[in-house]
């Protein structure tokens, strides 16, 4: 065995293939509890190497300041103004290259191991435009009009970068060109985290301001996300977390207590709906403690809690792989709320900073948990709650080829990737995990009943998660469910052109806050939309994640 094979299921895979798909289902499901995604332990060596070369590069940028940048004293410039700024203009920059999260085995990417940059300055891949039809700016393949304006953004930042100082002149090209490359492709606009790097960049412009409104960006963060996990899924998402967790492999039993009654019954325990609940309060606690305080024991004990919640989080590997996000809203809380205490969040005085503020840290939050439909979840700030659009995509055979004949991208489906590694039975066990990510959280159990909706033998197709496809086509993928919804299957059918039956896609929505039901559609990639509807959430709780 080599030492990147994955840890294969404890079932006969020959044997499971030949099972009727809830059998098959609910064997995957059962093995997830003990051995996750299999992901094997040089994987993590991967993401910390990763991690390593993030802050590294961030010394090596700043080290353009005279007096910084030496990781050796580092304790004499971490808390620098320009040391920050630095910090999140490197951090923009890593994700919109496809760096940061969605990247490697545990975002389905092999090789290459990242989409980004090498998607978003190749002309003729598709992309998905803000004004879709518009002239010059609303078409779906990309031009060398969008290449262009990508590369200028690049340079701005490492221009930026590369400065000794940071002024206007070198922090309004950046401010200007990425809302300018979300018209003409929002992913790169999301792929930038925009929610969180552009709304401190434009706090930045604001010198006298902008510690303090920095601190608002850092305290939404956690609020939104804190608000959104209050709902009846979040704890199956800790359970589930914990099955992937590099630090749990070696204590199965922990595992397997996230779940009520492992193997027949996979709803989670009380330890995990705990977990949930606890960690919920601490996240919607650690902001209003830190906003509040000026520095004293409440500051250094909100730190400490804030350090090991997202320790937590890092430790876990969730998938998507947020790393170096985490590492940022560490490295930020302790620069806002502990180097700069004295600095209150209530002294900023430009009312333009403030009249943005409230409608980038409030009104589109609120939007978006009232018609999640409207705003992306990432901008929602409704982070890893278990709430999420997501698409299920049914192959016939293998029609999933044709996109690799069909359509120019960075990289190849997923199946494809992983016959350079593995032979085919090997493929097989890896990808049974895929259906069982979706059937572990609440709103996956729906698939129960939509995928014989969808098509009349399961068996015939081949089961992709609208991530993967996304990621595929649009060059990155990060758990927003509407990258990868109608607009991306029209786009895709214009290139492959299948014919009815052959490619047919469940999309459901997130619940909205006030209302407890998904909304969910399927359509058959030809034809278009086949049938839409309502499940409550009530329905789907008492059910377990495979089909009975």
């Amino acid at each position: 065995m080599s030492a990147l094979d994955p840890i294969l299921p404890e079932f006969d895979i020959k044997e499971w293939e030949k099972k009727p798909w809830p059998d098959r289902l609910r064997m995957a499901c059962q093995d997830w509890v003990t051995q996750g995604y299999g992901t094997p332990l040089p994987v993590y060596a991967f993401y910390a190497l990763k991690v390593a070369l993030y802050i590294w590069v961030w010394s090596w940028f700043c080290s353009f300041t005279p007096g910084m940048g030496g990781l050796g004293d580092l304790s004499q410039w971490w808390a620098a103004p320009i040391a920050f700024q630095k910090a999140v203009l490197w951090s923009m920059t890593f994700e919109v290259c496809g760096l940061g999260c969605a990247s490697g085995p545990l975002a389905a990417r092999y090789n290459p191991p990242i989409g980004g940059i090498l998607h978003f300055l190749r002309p003729h891949t598709i992309k998905q435009p803000f004004f879709r039809g518009a002239p010059v700016i609303g078409g779906t393949k990309r031009t060398w009009l969008d290449v262009a304006v990508f590369a200028a953004l690049l340079v701005s930042l490492v221009r930026a970068l590369i400065a000794p100082e940071l002024g206007l002149s070198e922090l309004v090209p950046i401010a200007i060109l990425l809302p300018l490359v979300g018209l003409l492709d929002v992913t790169i606009f999301l792929t930038a985290r925009s929610e969180h790097y552009y709304s401190a960049l434009i706090c930045f412009l604001f010198a006298a301001d902008w510690i303090a409104g920095t601190k608002w960006v850092w305290a939404a963060i956690w609020i939104w996300a804190a608000t959104s996990k209050i709902n009846r899924h979040f704890p199956s998402v800790i359970a589930v977390m914990q099955s992937t967790s590099p630090l749990t492999r070696f204590f199965p039993f922990v595992r397997r207590a996230m779940f009520r009654n492992y193997p027949d019954d996979l709803h989670p325990s009380r330890l995990a709906t705990f977990m949930a609940h606890a960690g919920t309060v601490v996240e919607l606690t650690i902001p209003i403690v830190l906003i509040f305080s000026d520095g004293g024991l409440s500051t250094m004990i909100a730190l400490g809690v804030m350090l090991a919640f997202h320790l937590f989080i890092t430790t876990s590997v969730p998938l998507g792989v947020p790393i170096e996000w985490n590492f940022m809203m560490v490295y930020g809380g302790f620069v806002l709320f502990g180097a700069y205490a004295d600095v209150s969040a209530f002294t900023i005085h430009s009312p333009v900073l403030i009249a943005y503020l409230v409608c980038a840290l409030f009104l589109l939050q609120l939007i978006g948990n009232l018609f999640p439909s409207k705003v992306s979840f990432l901008l929602s700030m409704r982070y890893y709650a278990g709430n999420w659009a997501y698409s299920v995509w049914l192959f016939k055979g293998n029609a999933a080829e044709k996109m690799d004949t069909h359509i120019k991208k960075a990289g190849r489906t997923t199946r494809s990737q992983l016959r350079d590694m593995y032979d085919e039975d090997t493929i097989t066990a890896i990808l049974s995990k895929v259906p069982v990510f979706r059937a572990m959280h609440v709103q996956g159990r729906m698939l129960h009943d939509l995928i014989p909706r969808a098509v009349d033998d399961i068996d015939a197709y081949e089961y992709h998660d609208g991530e993967a496809i996304a990621g595929l086509v649009l060059g990155w993928n990060m758990g927003d469910g509407h990258l990868h919804q109608q607009q991306l299957l029209a786009s895709i059918q214009q290139e492959c052109q299948y014919e009815e039956g052959e490619l047919r896609c469940i999309f459901v929505e997130s619940q909205p806050i006030h209302r407890p039901y998904f909304a969910w559609t399927i359509a058959d990639a030809a034809t278009g939309v086949m049938e839409s509807g309502e499940t409550s959430v009530r329905s789907l709780l008492p059910l377990q994640p495979w089909p009975q």
